[in-house]
């Protein structure tokens, strides 16, 4: 029996914005997920608090404010310090193409741009379980 995986949501920083975040939260609970919705204007501490208490797998960050290069990065050092660098961070949003190459080195092991599909999200999920990054 596989695992059933747990995903948290999360809109960081001041974005107000949440169609987007709120789609991806129904589409990957309707494909099987367990998700966990924050809510928006999180801080990044609450984000990894919240994930280390649920003990999810996955974070999936959903930001348009432009403040990505300083909280994407944040939530990953937040992680590593709470000892649960094993949680796959993920991203999406309005992210210009040349951000997403030093997100990816500071930990974001993927970046969805608007017009992504969720297959595409659920397989960048899947091929993490499959990785074995995420058990």
């Amino acid at each position: 029996m596989t695992k059933r995986l747990r995903i948290l949501i999360g809109k960081p920083g001041l974005d107000g914005h949440d169609r987007g975040a709120k789609f991806i939260a129904r589409g990957l609970r309707d494909a099987g997920y367990e998700v966990i919705y924050t809510g928006i204007r999180q801080t990044p501490e609450s984000i990894v608090s919240t994930a280390i208490q649920e003990d999810v797998d996955l974070i999936g960050l959903s930001l348009l404010s432009g403040a990505h290069n300083e909280l994407f990065p944040r939530i990953v050092q937040l992680l590593r310090e709470q000892d649960a660098a094993d949680i796959v961070v993920f991203g999406g949003g309005i992210i210009p193409e040349e951000d997403i190459e030093p997100l990816k080195q500071a930990g974001v092991r993927a970046i969805f741009t608007p017009g992504t599909t969720l297959n595409t999200i659920i397989e960048f999920i899947e091929s993490c379980r499959q990785d074995q990054k995420v058990s």
